[in-house]
């Protein structure tokens, strides 16, 4: 078996489908399926059933699958990881991360490292979830994931960058709006703008909400923070969510941000498959952001 047999095999059983694949790879399903076949001829077993809609892997199939999609993962990486060293300052840093991250956490840091390496690239995709970053990371198609801290995941190392206070956002207009702070007793009654349940942030702020016996109720959902600061600013609802820094300031007048003193932050950072083989310059660029939250740069003179 090869390499490409192993690639091949692990696409398959990802899609669903050989010509889904045949489509990614621009080649012939015959091609596709040879690769499968070779792998099945040299096992001995069938590594997948075929029917109408596409492909599933046997138990044998989900075995294999199993072992290749880590082994494949690490082998890339270190590919990856040797071709920078090659090349230098030319190589490309994979990050994984939420739709609103880059926006909050790593715009600055971005300018700075592309000032720094020039010739370097810098590939983002987008996830919906935390848990969609770790499965990205844990399947190796990124150096690195920005990820809400959450439970210890095996095979995964998380380094956390900063900590976000809670707040609660409201319209002007709202009878809590003149208040400085919020206590969280006033949300018994609450109906708020929220995230996913299946969300880390929504979960973690679940828990701590019932430490303290409050179970308040989500009747409007979005899918990112920015949607629920905006639909507060608007008069649409409450929201609790981290005090993300662009949406303070004298840019948002119909806007009230009010700590939430009571409730643990909540924190962010990074997560790596292992630090000590991750790539010069993925380090690097995970440092920069770090650096950009323990020595934030001056604001303009006329902020």
């Amino acid at each position: 078996m090869t390499l490409d047999d192993l690639r091949v095999f692990a696409a398959v059983c990802r899609a669903g489908s050989l010509s889904a694949v045949a489509r990614d790879l621009t080649c012939s399903q015959s091609a596709v399926s040879q690769h499968v076949k070779r792998l099945e001829r040299e096992l001995g077993l069938p590594l997948v059933e075929r029917h109408p809609r596409g492909v599933v892997p046997t138990a044998a199939g989900r075995l294999l699958h199993t072992a290749v999609a880590g082994g494949l993962g690490g082998i890339d990486h270190a590919l990856r990881t040797i071709a920078e060293l090659a090349h230098g300052e030319g190589g490309s840093v994979r990050v994984t991360t939420g739709a609103v991250s880059i926006r909050h956490f790593m715009s600055g840091a971005v300018v700075d490292f592309r000032r720094r390496y020039p010739r370097a690239s810098l590939e983002f995709q987008t996830e919906v979830s935390s848990r969609s970053c770790l499965q990205a990371l844990a399947a190796g198609r990124v150096d690195l994931a920005w990820i809400t801290m959450g439970a210890a995941v095996r095979g995964i190392e998380q380094r956390s960058v900063v900590s976000l206070p809670w707040v609660l956002a409201v319209a002007a207009q709202d009878p809590l709006a003149a208040r400085t702070r919020v206590d969280v007793t006033d949300l018994q009654d609450a109906r708020l703008i929220g995230l996913p349940a299946n969300s880390v942030a929504r979960s973690q702020l679940d828990a701590r909400l019932a430490d303290f016996g409050i179970r308040p109720v989500f009747d409007t959902g979005v899918a990112d923070w920015d949607t629920a600061i905006l639909l507060a600013e608007l008069g649409l609802g409450q929201a609790v969510v981290p005090a993300l820094p662009q949406w303070q300031g004298p840019g948002h007048p119909g806007l009230r941000l009010l700590p939430l003193p009571g409730l643990p932050p909540l924190t962010a950072g990074w997560a790596v498959r292992d630090w000590t083989t991750l790539g010069p310059l993925a380090r690097t660029f995970a440092d920069t952001v770090a650096a950009h939250f323990t020595h934030p740069p001056a604001p303009p003179a006329d902020a």
